[in-house]
């Protein structure tokens, strides 16, 4: 994968409502086959296979073949990328409601 690829890594394959619901539905039970996924979905088979590889890529999903099935299941550790930006985020907002409150105060 190149420099440009991994830079997109799990922001662009978290941006898409879809993938945000398989990666939903995987986080409520160990594993699924790919059967039962797409019938989550209005579309065929491809699409969904298409949007899980792209959660593969980046390592939010890992697959097992079991027979003719090929099994999905959620690895949420590079969520924590994500978690620790937002938390970031969090912190300079609640800095910035505490002033607001303060200035509040001093205005009674």
């Amino acid at each position: 994968m190149s420099e440009k690829q991994n830079e997109r890594d799990v922001y662009i394959a978290i941006a898409d409502p879809t993938r945000r619901k398989l990666l939903r539905l995987l986080a409520d039970v160990e594993e699924l086959p790919l059967h039962e996924l797409t019938s989550q979905f209005q579309m065929g088979r491809t699409a969904v296979s298409k949007h899980l590889a792209i959660l593969k890529e980046v390592g939010l999903v890992a697959d097992r073949k079991v027979g003719r099935e090929t099994r999905y299941r959620l690895n949420a550790a590079p969520l924590k990328e994500i978690k620790d930006w937002v938390s970031f985020y969090e912190k300079f907002w609640n800095d910035r409601i505490v002033l607001l409150k303060k200035l509040l105060e001093e205005e009674k």
